[in-house]
């Protein structure tokens, strides 16, 4: 692990592991509703912990500032998403594998919308260090799909040279995020299966055409 992608610690006076994990998660999911409904600027971290279901000294208990809550928000999102993703089995390097991943791949972000958005627009208020380790995590995600898409390759079932690996798969991680800013418009005339397998037929079709 470089030093830009090593995971910032978020200090916390209690030693209980379990307990910190439970209690986070807390936070995190009254974090999000609260961030969605007032913005991180205008929430405070007394609504934070009224949100969380405990009170504000309980709530420094674990972290020292509300940037800390915002960066667990986004290390909670790619620990869902690189989960799901990552443990996604790469094995004869088929076209279906393919689509079978970037299915899942949409399906993830459908199910963290809220999050992401909040992510995306918050991702400024982080310290220097929690923004280089958010976006490490970014390259995670499209190195993923460079890795399927470089065995597609190995098996002969696409050609593609590096480069254009590089760009395909950052270009799939964006299609994908585009359902997550652009939902309010594209579902009133596309359903996440009909906006799924429409990507994938773009997408498909723009690799072969190589």
């Amino acid at each position: 692990m470089t030093e830009k992608d090593k995971r910032p610690q978020v200090q916390s006076t209690v030693k209980d592991e379990n307990l910190i994990a439970i209690r986070r998660e807390q936070m995190i999911e009254g974090a999000i509703k609260l961030f969605k409904e007032k913005g991180f600027h205008r929430a405070t971290t007394r609504e934070i912990a009224k949100a969380a279901g405990f009170s504000i000294g309980t709530l420094y208990e674990y972290i020292r500032t509300k940037e800390d809550v915002l960066y667990l928000v986004c290390d909670s999102i790619y620990h869902h998403a690189m989960g799901r993703l990552s443990s996604f089995e790469i094995k004869a390097g088929t076209i279906e594998e393919l689509k079978e991943m970037i299915r899942e791949y949409f399906l993830q972000i459908d199910s963290l919308v809220d999050e992401l958005t909040i992510m995306y627009q918050e991702t400024k208020s982080l310290s220097k260090e929690a923004q280089r380790y958010v976006f490490s995590k970014e390259f995670e995600m499209v190195a993923t799909f460079e890795r399927l898409l470089k065995r597609c390759v190995q098996s002969g079932e696409i050609t593609m040279t590096d480069k254009q690996i590089h760009l395909a798969a950052n270009n799939l991680v964006v299609s994908g995020q585009s359902w997550a800013f652009r939902k309010w418009a594209l579902h009133r005339q596309h359903s996440i299966d009909e906006f799924i397998e429409m990507q994938i037929t773009l997408f498909i079709s723009g690799i072969k055409g190589f």
